[in-house]
């Protein structure tokens, strides 16, 4: 755990000051499609933005949005901000103008920063949102519109003497279950997850070479590209495209990172691909996942192909990152894995009673780097924050070894014939299935109105949809799971809706929406 803080912390100022004091000043800190970045390098262009904004009329304790892809400017504008005291809100660089509209209204930042190719969305947005705040363009020449014609100012800028408590950032939630919402974050957040989980758990060292998957927008990839390989001087691999299994495959192989970050849809379709590297084809130490519970049949396959590990976690948006997981050489497929130390976690009825070992409840957790709450939203903060346990919406039980299992999420978990199923454990019961590339499961009603759960299923090429396969995949899951547990219902669809951090949507399939 990090240690006792000073009266005066800033974050930027630390994660930066550490790796000169460190002498990893010539050290390669960032690589992106544009260049390599030393960390002397990065140092100075966090400065340079630092007094860009100050200069630009921005004040400490004013919001920034930030809508930018995985470059170097997204660490130079984050930190940059956090430097001078002002506020950044990293938005989803995949939203629609609708989307970033409502976000600009219930944030009302006072400027923005957007990458090139999304400024034509972002505008719209602000026309949606009447929102008439400044934009600056991240890359490019030093013209007006660029936050580079005011980087030209000194390279050497003051930390504004925040605290360890003070504000220091904004994430909104992915919204895999409805209306994001602003998640208020404390100076002293960033390090205690990067102690605590990146190098506690993980062993994340100066020597490693990092690549998320997860954009920097999303608090994973957030810990995952910033805090954590700064906090120690490792190397991260950008990369601003989408990510197909092509692309990640060739930067696992050109690249060489030692840690790789992903989802488990993703990890999914690279194995499906045939273009992931094999074993000795790539110089990965171990690999991570969030976002969703990792399949046990996708880690095993994942080791038997590439000879490492998964290390699958949970953590939140209101956490910052994972606070329980598998630990590198001791991973254990099909749990979620232990408590990171410095959290503690409980399980709870609807009553919010513990439960006993074994049972199902509701996960609680509290810890160093727990949210303030919510912005402007009392009621969404007081049912989440609550006697300094954060109420995280996901089912698990516990085994005997003191293991983890999730079991859905309690706005997914179904109630058939009186008995919780969930849809994770016919999900994966349906991917153990050849012909199935990725499910989702949620409740329907029966003509009843009972609650029966429902599929849907991407299949993988070349498969013919017909109802002797629906009714072989039905039995097959009939043979796998309880009979009440199969789906009586299966939709076959070109693709699942997903948040842009690769979350399935379910909320939007109860909604009838499949695309």
């Amino acid at each position: 755990m990090m240690a006792a803080p000073s009266k005066t912390y800033n974050a930027a100022a630390d994660l930066l000051e550490r790796n000169l004091a460190a002498h990893r000043a010539a050290k390669i800190a960032y690589v992106d499609e544009r260049g390599r970045y030393t960390y002397a390098e990065l140092a100075e262009r966090v400065s340079r933005c630092a007094n860009a904004l100050l200069d630009s009329g921005l004040e400490r304790g004013q919001r920034l949005a930030l809508c930018l892809l995985d470059t170097i400017d997204f660490p130079t504008c984050f930190l940059g901000a956090v430097k001078a005291g002002i506020i950044p809100i990293p938005l989803s660089t995949l939203s629609t103008a609708a989307d970033f509209a409502a976000i600009l209204k219930d944030s009302r930042p006072h400027a923005a920063i957007v990458s090139s190719d999304i400024k034509p969305v972002f505008d719209h947005a602000a026309a949606l949102a009447q929102w008439n705040g400044r934009t600056y363009i991240s890359e490019g020449d030093f013209s007006n519109n660029t936050l580079h014609a005011k980087m030209v100012a000194s390279a050497d800028a003051p930390t504004a003497e925040t605290t360890p408590d003070d504000v220091c950032f904004w994430l909104y939630s992915s919204g895999s279950t409805g209306k994001p919402k602003g998640v208020i974050h404390r100076h002293d957040s960033l390090l205690q997850t990067a102690e605590l989980y990146g190098q506690g758990v993980l062993g994340i060292k100066e020597q490693d070479v990092i690549f998320s998957a997860p954009k920097l927008f999303f608090a994973y990839g957030l810990g995952n590209a910033l805090t954590f390989p700064l906090s120690v001087g490792a190397t991260t691999i950008l990369f601003s495209g989408r990510l197909t299994p092509a692309v990640v495959s060739a930067i696992l192989r050109e690249h060489r990172p030692t840690i790789f970050f992903g989802v488990p849809t993703l990890f999914n379709a690279l194995l499906a691909s045939g273009e992931l590297p094999k074993k000795g084809e790539h110089a990965l130490r171990f690999c991570v996942s969030a976002g969703e519970a990792l399949p046990e049949k996708v880690g095993l396959a994942w080791r038997e192909r590439t000879g490492i590990d998964i290390v699958d976690g949970i953590g939140s948006t209101e956490m910052l990152h994972i606070f329980v997981s598998n630990r590198p050489g001791e991973v254990r497929y099909g749990t979620t894995g232990r408590i990171v130390p410095c959290y503690r976690v409980r399980l709870v009825d609807e009553s919010d009673n513990t439960v006993s070992p074994g049972e199902l409840g509701e996960l609680q957790v509290s810890g160093p780097s727990a949210a303030v709450g919510y912005w402007e939203n009392p009621d969404a903060t007081r049912a989440t924050f609550v006697d300094n346990w954060v109420r995280t919406g996901d089912k698990f039980k516990q085994t005997p070894q003191g293991d983890f299992v999730h079991c859905g999420r309690t706005d997914d978990m179904l109630k058939v014939g009186g008995i919780y199923v969930s849809p994770l454990e016919v999900e994966e019961a349906l991917l153990a299935h050849e012909a199935i590339l990725e499910a989702a499961v949620i409740g329907a009603p029966d003509e009843m109105g009972l609650v029966k759960p429902k599929a849907f299923l991407v299949l993988r090429q070349g498969i013919e949809v017909n109802q002797e396969l629906i009714n072989a995949i039905q039995q097959f899951v009939k043979g796998r799971l309880a009979p009440y547990k199969y789906p009586r219902w299966i939709e076959v669809v070109s693709a699942l809706p997903k948040t842009a951090t690769g979350k399935i949507r379910r909320y939007a399939l109860r909604q009838g929406g499949s695309k």
